[in-house]
Formats: structure tokens, sequence, C-alpha cells
């Protein structure tokens, strides 16, 4: 019989992120997964006690784009796997994408995956309905779900719909929230022939160009405005996107981008090779520089990760021991881009990469956790989620920021067992990690009993 999980939880002596952007010294009180009270010196005994003199607790991040393999997809990646590499990256809740086998593009593809993440997930879970050009009467009742993925570009099969008259009416039929993956599929295929045969990784790039990105973005921003549907664009990767929105964002529009798309460019390539190649692709450190003022001004709303693992064989780096080995890379083949599956994997690595550059004075603490877990919720219409405050969950995180640890291979709880950070030293880690009041991760060590919930949408 399995012992019953504790029901009261005091967080002591923490340095609490309260709603407004401040900071306070406080306890934290927690019953049946619930924040209760927030204060000094709490006179509370509970069935849990965490001392947090010198930690941080930050709500837990919600990463709203994420690919986690299962079904079908298992050695790259599944829940258990992936839930637990989200705990011991600060991340208490995540959406994922309906590009599994089966494609989730009804209603029993996404009951088969509430099942699945109920009885495997360490934390709380929703799940995308995909489009197709022939499921519109399921996108429009399928639930629950926070809305439909439609894969502009960068996809085949089923689940590529690039044809405007399809676009169309799927945004002119009902009011959930799209979010869409913006490529040009025409033009990427017009360049692939042009290009066709060159294996340098930095190629794709190239081929999946800037262009490509703002050609698709335009379209659905159009398509948005005809009908005023809430529209959300996927991991926005270009400078000529960010400036499009800057000047024309409808209210009911929003936008995220990754941290590899601020933190990475195609200078990078040469080092990582294919490891890096994912879409939209890394781009130039002068997108990076116009991404990270969109991300500022509020041009940009959110932070994703688009986690999206495969192994080392299938990037062609199999023999490579070190993301960034000179000798091993040199021995690497590398193969032409349409060749290679394109993703990485992001979940452990997002929050203490975004905090690092919180401490190097890029952004404050306050703006990470707000692009990282306020806005998520917001946008998204996720009950209950976001914010340090009487009667939200308690999904949260302690996290130190007065160490540095560098980001290891043998550490990481990814399938795929790589990152392409490997070797950064990073402030933030989670020292605890907690869902719905439950102790999912402790210093290292993962709580096999926590389980999370499937996450309700009131958008």
């Amino acid at each position: 019989m399995t012992p019953s999980l504790p029901t009261t939880l005091l967080i002591r002596n923490a340095r609490v992120l309260l709603p407004d952007g401040s900071f306070q010294s406080a306890d934290v009180w927690v019953e049946g997964g619930v924040i209760r009270e927030i204060g000094p010196n709490l006179a509370r005994s509970a069935d849990t006690v965490i001392d947090a003199h010198q930690l941080t607790l930050l709500p837990g991040v919600i990463d709203p784009q994420v690919h986690f393999r299962e079904p079908g997809l298992e050695h790259k990646e599944d829940l258990t796997t992936a839930s637990r590499a989200c705990a011991r990256g600060g991340v208490t809740s995540f959406l994922e994408m309906p590009n599994t086998k089966p494609l989730t593009i009804n209603q029993a593809a996404l009951n088969d995956k509430l099942t699945r993440a109920a009885q495997k997930s360490f934390v709380n879970f929703g799940f995308f309905i995909g489009a197709t050009s022939e499921n519109l009467p399921d996108l429009q009742t399928a639930t629950p779900t926070p809305g439909i993925k439609i894969f502009m570009g960068s996809m085949h099969g089923d689940l590529l719909v690039d044809e405007e008259d399809a676009l169309d009416r799927i945004f002119a039929t009902g009011t959930r929230l799209i979010a869409v993956h913006a490529e040009d599929q025409a033009r990427i295929a017009q360049r692939r022939k042009e290009f066709a045969g060159i294996t340098d990784p930095a190629i794709h790039s190239v081929i999946q160009d800037n262009q490509a990105a703002l050609n698709a973005t335009q379209l659905a921003l159009k398509l948005s405005k005809k009908y005023q549907r809430r529209l959300h664009i996927l991991h926005l990767s270009t400078a000529e996107e960010a400036e499009l929105l800057r000047q024309d964002k409808p209210t009911w529009v929003t936008a995220e981008v990754t941290p590899q798309h601020l933190l990475l460019n195609t200078g990078d390539y040469e080092k990582l090779g294919s490891l890096i190649q994912m879409n939209p692709p890394i781009r130039s450190t002068h997108d990076n520089e116009v991404l990270w003022q969109a991300l500022q001004d509020g041009t940009i709303d959110f932070i994703a990760t688009d986690h999206a693992p495969h192994t080392l064989a299938e990037k062609g780096q199999a023999n490579t021991a070190h993301p960034a080995d000179e000798e091993a890379s040199a021995t690497t083949v590398f193969l032409e881009p349409a060749k290679v599956p394109s993703g990485m994997p992001g979940v452990e690595t997002s929050l203490p990469l975004m905090l690092t550059q919180a401490m190097q004075g890029r952004c404050t603490v306050a703006q990470v956790s707000y692009w990282m877990s306020t806005a998520v919720a917001k946008a998204y219409g996720i009950v209950g989620k976001g914010s340090i405050a009487p009667g939200y969950d308690a999904d949260l995180i302690l996290v130190d920021l007065d160490n540095y640890h560098p980001v290891l291979r043998e550490e990481l709880q990814t399938k795929c067992g790589w990152s392409p950070f490997e070797g950064w030293n990073l402030t933030g880690w989670p020292v605890y990690t907690i869902v719905g009041g439950q102790v999912v991760y402790d210093r290292g060590q993962f709580n096999q009993q926590v389980r999370g919930r499937a996450l309700m949408f009131n958008s």
C-alpha cells in the first residue's frame, strides 16, 4: 500500500517573489496543495518544513512549448524522463505539442496522453490539439487543451497546413487560441533545392531564412486580424518578425522566444554543428539583440524552450564526447540538414540560463519569473498558476542565486543525454521543486510518489 503524501508544507525564511515584482523575507504556509498564507514568522506546524535561508522562492516555471515524444518516439524521450528533467529545471507545468505517434488530432489521442501523464508525470501537464486540413470539428471540441497547434511549415504529413484556404477555414471557425509554427514551407522547399548537397550545418539557417519566418508570421497575423482570432506565435526568431509585431500587434496576439534564440547564433554552428539545428533556425547576433529588446519592451510576451530531443546518433554526432569538444567534433560526419532531425533539449537549463542573464544585469529576476511563469499562465488562462499569493496552487521553486554550477552531461535527466549548453556555468539552479504542495525534487533527489495534474484553462 502506497503511503499517503503529506498535506501541509511550511517554507521558512525564504526570499519570496511577490506578484508585484518585489521581494519579501517571509514564510509560506501551504495546505492541500494551495498557498494559504505568506508572512514573517508564521506560527505553524507542518508535515514538511523547508528552511529556505539564502534561497529565493519563485513561482514554478510553466514551459508552454515542449515535445516529449510519447507515445511513439520513446527512444528519444518519454513522459517520465522529460518530467523528471522538468522537475530538476524548475518547470512545474508544461504544454506539449501534437507531433507524436499517433498524432494528437482528436479526443481519443488527447485522452491517451492525459492518461499516460497522470500515471507518469512528475509535474503538471497540458496537451495541444494539432490541426490538419481535415479535422476542423475536432479542433473545436477536444478538451482540455490550451489551444490548436498549426505547423505552417517545417513539418510534413498530416500536420503540415500551409495552404491559405485551409488556414483561413481554421481561423474562421471557433474562438479557441491558435498557436502557429510560422515558416513558409514553399520558400523552404525552393531553397532546399537551391542549396542541395551542402552539408555545412550552418546552411540550415540559410535555407530556412528570416524571410521564410516573416512570410508565415505576416500571413498568420493577417488571418488573425481578419477574424479577430486569438493568435500565439511560437518561438519567434527574427528581428524582422519582432519589428512587425512592434508596429502591428493586436491585443489578442501574443508571442514567445526561446533561450537559444536569445543566447545562441550562427557562429555557434562551428563548434556545435547539428546539435543546434532547430526549426526555426538559430539566427544572427543582430537577431539576438532585437529579440532581447522585444522581450524587454513587451513585444514578445514570454519564454518557452521548444524542448525537442533527439539522440546523438540521429544528430550525426554519436561519437562526440562533448558537444563543444573540438577533437570529437572533427570526427563527426555532418549530414545534409534535411537529413538531420531539428530540435534540442531545453527544460533542464532554461531557468538557470535566464537567471544567469539576470545576475549579469541583462534583465531582473522578477522579469525572468514573469516571462517564464506569470505571463504564460495569463496568456493561456491556466487556472491557479503563475504567482505566489494566497489561493494560488503551490507550484514553487527554491533557487540558489549565490552559487554557480556547470551544465554537466552526467547530471542531465533528459533521455537524449546531451545539451547544447554543456559546460556553461550557471546560477539559479533549483534546490527544491514543489508541485501541488509536494516536494518532487530535493537537492538532487526525486520523490517518486509525486504526480502532477492536468492543467485547466479558462480561455
